[in-house]
């Protein structure tokens, strides 16, 4: 299946360079100079990654990738110009997948690219030969072959790399994972993006646990992040096709 890529960045000849590196790689790619041609490009066209300018006019990167996660949970790399620490982060807890600062190499944003879309490959066969275990915990329920998150009756909507995490941090409750191990196991070793993305992800995770209720995730400061429950969980093996 060929791949589809949208470039949203106001810079002609950034959008220039990006897309003939892309093409060069088989890669058919949707051009956008503005927010709002972005968000109408990705509801018409559905690509499979986003390459997104910060600064951009009608609406920029972050009101984009905003509306983009309420309706797709399409990668996103953010490209800008901007260094700073704290619109690293923001893109990251919005949803982007990944940050590049401008001037790149393109070769090196290809190879983000790449990597990016090697996880999602990786990540749906996955579910495919998961093995059909729920963790139930009493107050959180975790359905690995439904990729179902369940906290007292209510089913709580996650995002592919939130529950991959909150999968890895369950299975052992109690233990405590570095930064550096939660990023090998759930992105990957050619993960080339900002550490703090695993941060973001939890604080994503905690937000939507507390809104039901459901406080799970234990920050071990200078460590890393932990699952803790009181109750001793009860681990089913599903048979086939329930």
């Amino acid at each position: 299946m060929m791949l589809t890529i949208l470039v949203a960045d106001d810079d002609d000849n950034i959008r220039n360079i990006i897309t003939h590196y892309l093409k060069k790689q088989q890669i058919t790619t949707f051009e956008a100079d503005n927010g709002k041609a972005a968000i109408e490009i990705v509801r018409q066209e559905q690509p499979d990654l986003i390459i997104l300018d910060l600064l951009m006019p009608e609406m920029d990167g972050y009101d984009v990738c905003r509306e983009v996660r309420r309706v797709s949970n399409v990668p996103i790399i953010f490209v800008t110009a901007s260094g700073d620490e704290f619109d690293r982060v923001l893109g990251l807890e919005l949803g982007a997948d990944d940050y590049i600062t401008k001037p790149f190499s393109p070769r090196e944003l290809i190879a983000r690219v790449k990597a990016i879309l090697r996880r999602v490959d990786n990540s749906s066969m996955e579910i495919t030969k998961e093995h059909p275990y729920t963790y139930d915990y009493g107050t959180i329920k975790i359905d690995v072959d439904r990729r179902e998150v369940i906290v007292k009756d209510t089913k709580v909507t996650l995002r592919p790399k939130e529950f991959d995490l909150l999968v890895y941090l369950a299975k052992t409750p109690g233990n405590v994972y570095t930064r550096e191990t939660l990023l090998e196991h759930i992105w990957g070793y050619d993960f080339f993006g900002d550490i703090r993305i695993v941060d973001a992800h939890v604080k994503k995770i905690r937000n939507k646990l507390n809104k039901v209720g459901c406080d799970v995730l234990r920050t071990v400061w200078g460590v890393g992040y932990k699952f803790e429950v009181e109750a001793v969980p009860s681990i089913h093996q599903q048979s086939a096709g329930t």
